[in-house]
């Protein structure tokens, strides 16, 4: 049976991998899965190394290195994962040269702390851009409002860029304008747009995620309409996805992105994200198998790549019932589950889950970090230190032992001065016998004396 993978790829499907690791790298594995054709590309997201360097050892070596040279654990974690895209890149360079750089692309993202902050998404895409330095990779950029503005200033720069977290409808418009806005900028400047290559990451399954659960809290409360409340579950985000193809058919099919292309100018793909199914009443290909279509990426995590190379069925099947996905949005709605909200929701907790990831990750390299300093203290030889123990304890042993002494309580002032006005009392009674004695002696000597000369 032919590979299902390679079957997309002849229906104009890209098969790009969702994962990325150290031992992916150094073992060969991707290698093998670039030379057997199931994959075209490979992203990755704070998420993804978050797993990666938090529940394995393959970092440890750099890690300790870097730690020692004074390293930051946010400069440890850059320097990992820059060299990982770099050599997953190069792993890639086959497959961009054969497709002439329309696939064999890498993707790395921006911190997502920066996903509101338009300035500083351009510098560090600049940065990782010139850090990386592979012509196959792809910075992800979050395609929030403030992302947009950076989006366009990055193709204009010449950058490659993966628009990441789009949910909405209206927003994948924006991005596909944004992309074309910069190659147009590019052009007016006197520089060439046939290197230019971006893709949107439309993101699936988490619709489905947080539609079915809005619906099952209708259902719960005993809204009317139950049968169809039920029926619309797990419809939103393959509808969703399936509008959205048809918005870049449109887009890329005017005068004047033919305009573009007659410079050289590539399509922005769309590609599916989140791919993977999350609701296990639901096929494990469930959404992989709706979207397949030419000019197209799907990103798959590792299981859902290996299930459907297992047992795909290839189809192009994402321009059917386009008139369904509509009927879906309209039913929606009328039950009060408005889209724009659900997306708007989406692309907040999009962000905060990545940028949580992120801050997890820093924190497992710092607590590495940590330890690699600790580690590295100087310790004297134990030789030394038993020495060192020895001559201690003999100091202490020929110490004279303390006499325990009773502390007598403090009097207060008041009972001071009078204990003292009493003492000087006793010791002034005490001494008038004795003087009274010395009187009467030394009176009976001069008695005789005088009777001596006589």
């Amino acid at each position: 049976m032919a590979n299902p993978l390679i079957r997309l790829q002849q229906l104009g499907q890209s098969p790009w991998h969702d994962n990325i690791r150290r031992q992916l790298l150094t073992s060969g594995t991707l290698k093998k899965m670039v030379d057997d054709g199931d994959i075209t590309g490979l992203t990755s997201n704070p998420t993804i190394f978050e797993q990666a360097i938090g529940n394995s050892t393959d970092y440890d070596q750099d890690v300790n290195r870097l730690a020692r040279e004074g390293k930051t654990a946010e400069q440890i974690f850059d320097a990992l994962a820059i060299d990982d895209i770099r050599n997953a890149a190069d792993a890639f360079a086959p497959v961009f040269e054969r497709t002439g750089g329309n696939d064999g692309y890498v993707s790395i993202e921006v911190m997502p702390r920066l996903a509101r902050d338009t300035q500083a998404t351009i510098q560090e895409a600049r940065r990782l851009w010139s850090a990386v330095n592979r012509q196959n990779l792809m910075v992800k950029i979050p395609a929030t409002a403030q992302g947009v503005p950076a989006i366009e200033q990055s193709i204009a720069d010449g950058l490659n860029i993966n628009v990441t977290l789009i949910f909405s409808l209206k927003r994948y418009e924006e991005v596909m304008d944004a992309y074309l806005r910069g190659l147009i900028r590019r052009l007016e400047n006197g520089q060439k747009i046939d290197r230019t290559a971006s893709v949107a990451s439309f993101f699936v399954s988490r619709v489905d995620t947080l539609t079915d659960k809005l619906l099952d809290d209708k259902i719960a409360s005993g809204a009317e309409k139950k049968d169809l409340l039920q029926s619309l579950k797990g419809k939103a985000a393959i509808a969703n996805a399936k509008l959205a193809y048809q918005d870049f058919r449109r887009k890329f099919s005017t005068e004047a992105f033919a305009g573009l292309k007659n410079h050289g100018a590539r399509l922005q793909r769309p590609l599916w994200a989140s791919t993977s199914t999350k609701n296990p009443a639901y096929p494990d290909l469930y959404y992989v198998e709706a979207l397949v279509g030419p000019d197209s990426v799907d990103t798959m995590p590792p299981a859902t790549l290996q299930a459907y190379k297992d047992h795909g069925n290839p189809e192009v099947r994402i321009d059917k019932n386009v008139d369904d996905a509509r009927r879906v949005m309209d039913q929606l709605a009328d039950v009060g589950i408005m889209m724009d909200e659900v997306t708007k929701k989406l692309e907040v907790d999009g962000v905060a889950s990545f940028a949580k990831s992120f801050d997890s990750l820093i924190a497992v390299v710092e607590k590495r970090r940590q330890e690699t300093l600790e580690a590295g203290k100087p310790v004297a030889p134990k030789a030394v230190r038993k020495a060192r123990k020895q001559a201690s304890a003999k100091k202490t042993a020929r110490r004279p032992a303390k006499k325990a002494t009773r502390k007598k309580p403090k009097k207060p002032k008041k009972a001071m001065k009078s204990a003292a006005k009493g003492k000087a009392r006793r010791a002034r009674a005490s001494r008038k016998p004795a003087v009274k004695r010395a009187r009467k002696i030394g009176s009976r000597r001069v008695k005789r004396r005088a009777a001596r000369r006589k």
